[in-house]
């Protein structure tokens, strides 16, 4: 594989990750519901299972709402990495690259969350999940078609 096409990938997780968050705060703009602090709690259980400190209470705080955004966008360059790997560099169909790329990110997503016990998906209403599917939807069709758009044609 050419670090061509793992910049690519990163690239496209880039644009599906900027894509996801515009998605989340639309809704949350439309609907008038809160941030979810659920980024934050990840890094705080990253930092107590690592043993790290993130320094005072107030840098603390400030360095959580940084590095939990960042987490987010790590996790979707990642997988536009990833999604690079598996296709071998090549074009794919939007709809099940969409698909594959959305609901991969989601569960690696949720399955972290679920992991480290910052939530149980289980216990989401149905809005709750709607608030989860669509920006991550979101993100997989972005993702997929930047990645196409990327790659030269066959």
């Amino acid at each position: 594989m050419r670090t061509s096409e793992l910049t690519d990938g990163a690239i496209a997780g880039a644009v599906g990750s900027t894509v996801l968050n515009v998605v989340t705060y639309l809704d949350m703009a439309l609907r008038g519901r809160p941030a979810s602090s659920t980024p934050e709690q990840v890094v705080d259980r990253v930092v107590g299972a690592t043993h790290l400190s993130l320094g005072s209470q107030d840098l603390a705080a400030n360095r959580r709402a940084g590095l939990g955004p960042l987490l987010g966008y790590a996790t979707g360059v990642a997988a536009g990495v990833g999604f690079a790997l598996v296709t071998r560099g090549r074009r794919t169909p939007v709809t099940w690259a969409s698909g594959l790329l959305g609901a991969g990110v989601m569960a690696m997503t949720d399955g972290s969350i679920t992991v480290l016990k910052v939530s149980d998906p289980r216990t989401w209403r149905r809005s709750d999940w709607l608030a989860d599917i669509v920006p991550h939807l979101a993100y997989g069709l972005a993702a997929a078609a930047t990645w196409n758009r990327l790659r030269p044609p066959t």
